[in-house]
C-alpha cells in the first residue's frame, strides 16, 4: 500500500514538473516578438537565417490539387520560364505557407511564431485576374483607353472600383498599373500601358494608384524600367542614353511615386545598359529611393534577374515568386559575400508592407464586391476613352432614320474586352457589339450573326497550350472574307453597316506588321466591298476599331464614313460602344499615342526589337534606342513627319472654341499661371481636353519642338457654355536633363506656351 502511494506521488510530481516545463516552453514561445506589437527590428532580430532568406523570396505557387492545374507540365515557351522552379519543396517555409487564394500570382512567406501572415499579390492591369472558382471580376478598360480619357478624376473613381474588387476577393497587393512607355506600336503589352508620353502616363498612373489604395489595398507599379518589348524580354539588353532614360522612361514612374506613393514597385525583366534592372543599385537605390524618396517595397518580376545576391544588394526586397533562391542567399551570407544587415534592411521594407495589408489587419473579405456598380463605372470609363477619328457628314450619332444595323467583322460578335497574359480577366459575362446594339433598341441582323458564329467555330485554330488558354491567349479564326452577294443582300435589309476590326495581343510575344499592324487582305477587301455596295444604295459604313494597340489606318481611312476607335473597352464593351454610336454619350477621348502613316515612319522601327546576340549566356538580344528622347509626337513634330492621326487628336459631336489665352507674367519666376477659356460652340453637351505644350529655347543640347506639360478635361459643357481652365507651370517643367552634368537644367531664353486640342 505504501509503495502504491509513493508511486502515485512520484507520478503526480512528474506530471507537475512536466507541466511546469511545458508551461515554460509555452511562455518562451509567447515571448517571441510579434509583428505589430513589437518593433519591426526586434521581429527581424528574432528570425533565423533560413527565415530571413525565405522572407526575401515569395512562397512560390502552391496550388491545391482541387484546382486541377499542373503547372509542372506548362509550356515553358508561353511565358519564358520553367514553372517547375516555383513549386515549393515539401517541408520548407514556402511549402508551409498556404496561399489563402488558389491560383493567385504569389504570396510572401508566413512565419506564425512571429505573428507574420503571408501577403497575397495578384495580377493585373485591366481587372483582377482570378483563375478558378466562381468569381465575377470586372474587366475594366485597358490602360491605353483609360489614358485616352485624359481624366484624372475618372481614373481615381475607376481605381476605387478596382480596389473594391481587390479587397473583397482577398488580395493585399495588385500588380498594376503597368506604365511603360509605348515606344513602338508592336510591343505586345502596349494595351496594359498608358501612353507614349511620360507626363500623361505618370498622371494617369498616380490617379489610378490613389483610387485603388484608397480602399486599403496596395499597388505595384511596373515594370521599372525601360521594359518596352516582349521579344526576349528576360535577356534583352536595352541600350539608351541617360537623358532618354531620365526624360522619357523614368519620368512617368517619378510622377507616380511622388504623387501617389504606391506600396510597391516591380522591377523589369530586361537589362539596362548591361545590368539587369532588378540588379541595378543605381536604378533602385540611388534614383528611386534616394532621389525620389520612395519608402515602399521593391519586388522583382516573376523569375527575373540572373544574380540573386546582386538583386538583394541592389535593393530588390522581394524576389518573386520564389522560393528557389533561398539556398543561394543562405550560402552567400555564410560565405561572407552578403551581409546579414542587407537582408535585415530588405526584410524591414517587406514587413512594413505586411503591416499595412488587409490580411495583417484580419480583414474579413466577402468574395462579393460591388460587381454591378463596378461594371457601370467600367462602362462610363470606356465611353470617355473611346475616340471619334472620323465623322463625315455627321453620320454619327445614328440618325432617326436608322433602325436596323448590319454588323460585319468577327469582333462584332466575339468582341475583345482586353488582352492576354497577366492582363487577362476572366469575367462572368461580356457584352459584344451585337449585344450592345440590340440593348440600345436597334435591330441587328441575326442571320448575319449565325453566319459569323458558324465560320469562327469551323475555322478556329486548335489550341494545345492549356496555360495559354487559361491566360486568354486563345487563337481565333482569321477575318471572314465577305461575298458580294451577302453584302448586297444586307445593304437592302439594313439602314447602316458597321465593320469591326479586331486585334488582340499580350504577354510574352510582340505583334507582327503583316496582318496585325497592317490590315489583312481580307479586311482591306471587306471594307472596299462594304463601302461600294452600301454607298451605291445611299447608305453609310462605319468602322469600329476594337484593338489593343496602334494599327495602320492611312491606306483605308478615307473609304468609310466614320471611324470609332473603341480600343478594348472592358466587360461592358458593346454597351459602351453603342452609347457613343447612338449619341447617348458624346465622344470626348483623345489619342494618348500617335497613329503613323506607316510602320516605317515609327522612329524606333529600324531598331525594334533589336539584334540577336550569339554566344552570350545572359544577353540574347541587344536593342539600341537610337531615337533617344524623340519618341512619339516628339519625333513627328520636331522632324516634320506627317501622321495619320496626331497625339492628342479626337473629334466630338459638338465643337469648341479656345479664347483669352493669358499668362500672369511674361517673365518666369518660380512658377507661371496660364489661363484659357473653352466654349462649347456646337449643339450638344460635350467635354473638351485642353492640352498645354511648351517649346523650349535651344541650349547646349537639342530640344523637341514641343512637349506636353499639363492638361485638363473640362466639365460637361452645355451648348454656349464656357469654362476657364487654369494651369501652373513650375520650374521643373522647363528643365532638360544634361547627362554631362547629371542635372536638370532650364536654359535661359524664350519659352513658347501653346494651348490647343492636340499636339
Amino acid at each position: 500500500m505504501q509503495k502504491r502511494k509513493t508511486l502515485l506521488s512520484y507520478i503526480i510530481a512528474l506530471a507537475f514538473f512536466t507541466g511546469i516545463v511545458l508551461s515554460a516552453q509555452a511562455q518562451q514561445k509567447n515571448n517571441y516578438p510579434q509583428l505589430g506589437k513589437s518593433p519591426v527590428k526586434a521581429v527581424i532580430a528574432a528570425m533565423t537565417l533560413e527565415e530571413k532568406a525565405s522572407m526575401l523570396t515569395g512562397a512560390g505557387i502552391n496550388i491545391p490539387p482541387s484546382a486541377g492545374v499542373d503547372l509542372s507540365q506548362a509550356d515553358v515557351s508561353t511565358f519564358g520560364f520553367d514553372f517547375k522552379q516555383i513549386i515549393p519543396v515539401p517541408g520548407t517555409l514556402a511549402a508551409n505557407t498556404k496561399s489563402p487564394i488558389s491560383l493567385a500570382a504569389g504570396t510572401t512567406i508566413a512565419i506564425p511564431r512571429l505573428g507574420i501572415p503571408c501577403v497575397v499579390v495578384n495580377d493585373g492591369p485591366a481587372g483582377l485576374r482570378m483563375m478558378g472558382g466562381n468569381y465575377q471580376c470586372t474587366a475594366f478598360p485597358i490602360g491605353t483607353l483609360l489614358a485616352s480619357t485624359w481624366n484624372k478624376n475618372l481614373l481615381y473613381e475607376t481605381g476605387k472600383a478596382y480596389g473594391n474588387e481587390v479587397l473583397e476577393y482577398g488580395m493585399d497587393v495588385l500588380l498594376a498599373p503597368g506604365m511603360n512607355i509605348q515606344r513602338n506600336p508592336l510591343c505586345g503589352r502596349n494595351f496594359e500601358y498608358y501612353s507614349e508620353d511620360p507626363l500623361l502616363s505618370g498622371k494617369m498612373a498616380a490617379a489610378m494608384v490613389n483610387g485603388i489604395q484608397s480602399q486599403g489595398v496596395g499597388t505595384s507599379i511596373k515594370h521599372f524600367a525601360a521594359n518596352n518589348q516582349e521579344t526576349d524580354r528576360q535577356t534583352v539588353n536595352t541600350i539608351l542614353s541617360e537623358r532618354a532614360l531620365r526624360e522619357i522612361y523614368l519620368q512617368g514612374f517619378r510622377i507616380a511615386v511622388q504623387e501617389s506613393n504606391p506600396w510597391t514597385i516591380m522591377s523589369a525583366y530586361n537589362l539596362l545598359n548591361g545590368h539587369h534592372a532588378s540588379e541595378s543599385a543605381d536604378l533602385i537605390t540611388t534614383i528611386l529611393r534616394k532621389e525620389w524618396g520612395f519608402k515602399g517595397m521593391v519586388m522583382s518580376d516573376w523569375i527575373s534577374g540572373h544574380d540573386f545576391v546582386a538583386q538583394v544588394k541592389a535593393g530588390t526586397d522581394l524576389l518573386m515568386p520564389g522560393p528557389y533562391q533561398v539556398n543561394t542567399i543562405i550560402k552567400a551570407v555564410k560565405d561572407g559575400r552578403l551581409s546579414e544587415k542587407i537582408l535585415d534592411r530588405n526584410i524591414e521594407n517587406i514587413l512594413n508592407l505586411v503591416l499595412k495589408s488587409p490580411r495583417f489587419k484580419d480583414y474579413k473579405f466577402s468574395d462579393q464586391p460591388k460587381s454591378e456598380e463596378n461594371a457601370k463605372i467600367a462602362r462610363n470609363a470606356a465611353t470617355e476613352g473611346m475616340i471619334l477619328l472620323k465623322n463625315t457628314g455627321n453620320v454619327l450619332p445614328f440618325s432617326k432614320q436608322v433602325n436596323s444595323v448590319a454588323l460585319f467583322g468577327n469582333s462584332s460578335y466575339d468582341t475583345y474586352i482586353g488582352g492576354s497574359g497577366s492582363g487577362y480577366v476572366i469575367t462572368k459575362y461580356k457584352v459584344s457589339i451585337f449585344d450592345g446594339i440590340e440593348n440600345a433598341g436597334y435591330k441587328a441582323d441575326a442571320s448575319l450573326k449565325d453566319i459569323y458564329k458558324s465560320y469562327m467555330r469551323v475555322n478556329a485554330p486548335k489550341q494545345t497550350d492549356i496555360l495559354a488558354t487559361m491566360m486568354g491567349a486563345k487563337k481565333r479564326a482569321p477575318e471572314m472574307p465577305l461575298e458580294a452577294s451577302l453584302v448586297e443582300k444586307m445593304a437592302d435589309l439594313s439602314d447602316i453597316a458597321i465593320f469591326t476590326i479586331g486585334r488582340k495581343s499580350g504577354e510574352s510575344a510582340d505583334r507582327n506588321i503583316e496582318g496585325d499592324f497592317d490590315l489583312s487582305d481580307n479586311e482591306q477587301k471587306n471594307i472596299e466591298l462594304l463601302v461600294d455596295k452600301y454607298h451605291a444604295k445611299g447608305k453609310k459604313v462605319i468602322v469600329v476599331m476594337n484593338i489593343g494597340g496602334v494599327i495602320e489606318t492611312a491606306s483605308w481611312k478615307n473609304k468609310p464614313d466614320a471611324i470609332l476607335l473603341a480600343w478594348q473597352p472592358g466587360i461592358e464593351a458593346g454597351n459602351a460602344i453603342a452609347d457613343l454610336l447612338t449619341g447617348k454619350v458624346t465622344p470626348s477621348g483623345k489619342l494618348a499615342v500617335t497613329f503613323p502613316l506607316s510602320y516605317s515612319d515609327v522612329p524606333s522601327a529600324k531598331s525594334f526589337p533589336g539584334e540577336v546576340v550569339k554566344g552570350d549566356s545572359i544577353i540574347k538580344r541587344v536593342v539600341i534606342y537610337k531615337e533617344g528622347i524623340y519618341v512619339g509626337y516628339r519625333y513627328y513634330n520636331t522632324f516634320g513627319v506627317s501622321t495619320s492621326y496626331p497625339f492628342g487628336y479626337g473629334l466630338s459631336y459638338t465643337s469648341f472654341k479656345y479664347s483669352n489665352l493669358k499668362l500672369n507674367s511674361k517673365v518666369f519666376n518660380n512658377s507661371l499661371e496660364v489661363t484659357v477659356t473653352v466654349t462649347n460652340t456646337g449643339n450638344v453637351p460635350g467635354k473638351e481636353i485642353v492640352q498645354l505644350y511648351l517649346n523650349a529655347p535651344a541650349g547646349k543640347i537639342d530640344k523637341p519642338s514641343l512637349e506636353l506639360k499639363n492638361f485638363a478635361k473640362t466639365e460637361l459643357l452645355k451648348p454656349g457654355k464656357s469654362q476657364d481652365v487654369k494651369f501652373t507651370i513650375h520650374a521643373k517643367d522647363l528643365a532638360s536633363y544634361y547627362s554631362s552634368r547629371s542635372a536638370w537644367i532650364a536654359d535661359q531664353g524664350v519659352y513658347n506656351v501653346k494651348v490647343g486640342a492636340s499636339s
